[in-house]
């Protein structure tokens, strides 16, 4: 479903909230099962990714309940650790959509139960890698098998016994870090996964709110299976991806201030809050004191004059889905802005950095890419197309939601060809957006 965005004729001002954070919502469903009681979940991401691991352990055998607005997910029928069945043919097929991180943080849940299970995919997500996940939990026994082309989905996996392994990261991946843990808590002996660098600490943190006995060091996380595991009550902040789409389009519109309140404030999600304020952006932080699993508070932005930055490693895996937005809010700084060392862009759900760069042509920007990011020369007076821009989103949420923030700041707007792929992580992205230019009430 294409969609016109008209530029915007003001500013945009108000308080909003977003949704909960995909990470932690995915995590929260696929953990509960594990646990000895039911967990209850709180400001679950109702969306199309969380949806699938949602699906996933219910076809598993997980209780899956709403109950006072919240969803309580429990145990039930969810397979043990061990082997799967001698005998038994019984299949479990769990269609992971969309969804790279029901895909891959399945396989470690599954690989020590007893249960055989088939996992595919749309296709897009036929097209990615699954080889860095599969080959590291063979080597610790799981028997996985692909059932099409080598390394991608679909695959078969039937649980055996596992034995822990030490792993060091080849690439800071919090999907590979966390499935190898999660096959950890089926495994013989300790798994201890090192090298995260600045990937993702949701697994980590949700692990040990549940009890799981873990070591920790300067460089790594290990888990052994031990005592059942705690129920949780959970409540799922703001999504600081989701975040980042309204923060940038006050950013990039005159007159603008707009406050996201209860987002996520967790250092591995927010360096994009440090790079929109090396590009002096006007941004403040409002912590809350309060405990949770995870840091919150509220983030206030305004529009101002904006400068050219680089970004490379190390900080290119805390910053992976924000890169396509940077590159827009780059495109009307001061200068030209570097972006390096972001190859995994390549092959997320379509190829980024393709995407982007198409994208910004498509508005008139002067951008060369390269084969690891790409150069961007900023247009601080506009966006130099006139018309309204025909963007390919390729099916992808992140383009699509960078590129109608785009369209809010251009001259002649732009027409995404599929508007509708927004839902896989933020399906009221566009009223948000409206709500910010009517002046925002708090949702």
């Amino acid at each position: 479903m294409s969609r016109l965005i008209e530029p915007s004729q003001g500013p945009l001002s108000g308080t909003v909230s977003v949704p909960g954070d995909k990470s932690v919502s995915h995590r929260a469903v696929l953990f509960a099962p594990l646990a000895e009681g039911p967990c209850r979940i709180r400001g679950w991401l109702e969306a199309e990714d969380t949806g699938r691991s949602l699906a996933a352990v219910e076809a598993l055998g997980a209780e899956v309940r709403r109950e006072d607005g919240d969803l309580v997910v429990g145990p039930g029928r969810f397979p043990g650790v061990g082997a799967a069945p001698a005998g038994s043919t019984e299949v479990v097929d769990i269609d992971c959509g969309n969804s790279g991180t029901t895909a891959r943080l399945m396989m470690g849940l599954l690989a020590g139960r007893r249960v055989r299970a088939r996992l595919d995919g749309d296709a897009s997500l036929r097209s990615r890698p699954m080889a860095r996940v599969v080959d590291p939990l063979r080597s610790m026994g799981a028997r996985i098998v692909y059932e099409g082309s080598e390394g991608q989905l679909p695959l078969r996996i039937e649980g055996a016994p596992l034995v822990g392994i030490d792993y060091r990261l080849p690439v800071a991946s919090a999907q590979l870090k966390s499935a190898l843990l999660l096959a950890g808590l089926s495994a013989k002996g300790e798994t201890r996964v090192a090298g995260g660098g600045l990937s993702r600490d949701h697994t980590e943190k949700l692990l040990e709110s549940m009890g799981v006995r873990h070591a920790t060091g300067p460089d790594g996380f290990g888990v052994s299976p031990g005592e059942p595991l705690a129920a949780f009550d959970l409540t799922v902040p703001g999504d600081p991806s989701s975040a980042a789409f309204l923060l940038t389009a006050a950013a990039l519109l005159p007159g603008s201030g707009i406050t996201v309140a209860g987002m996520m404030l967790n250092p591995t999600r927010t360096h994009y809050l440090h790079v929109m304020g090396d590009m002096e952006v006007d941004l403040r932080e409002r912590p809350d004191p309060g405990r949770a699993v995870e840091p919150i508070g509220d983030v206030l932005v305004r529009h101002g004059a904006l400068r050219a930055v680089s970004i490379r490693d190390p900080w290119i895996p805390a910053l992976i889905d924000e890169l396509p937005l940077l590159a827009v809010l780059a495109a009307r700084a001061e200068g030209t802005t570097r972006i390096r060392d972001a190859r995994e862009l390549r092959h997320k759900e379509c190829d980024r950095i393709a995407a982007t760069a198409a994208g910004l042509r498509t508005l008139g920007v002067n951008v060369t890419e390269r084969e690891d990011g790409m150069d961007i020369i900023g247009a601080p007076e506009g966006f130099p197309a006139t018309g309204p821009a025909e963007i390919a989103t390729e099916g992808d949420h992140r383009i699509a939601m960078a590129f109608a923030v785009a369209g809010l700041a251009s001259r002649g707007g732009v027409r995404l060809d599929d508007a509708a792929c927004v839902a896989v992580s933020f399906p009221d992205f566009f009223a948000t957006l409206d709500e910010l230019r009517h002046g925002g009430a708090a949702t």
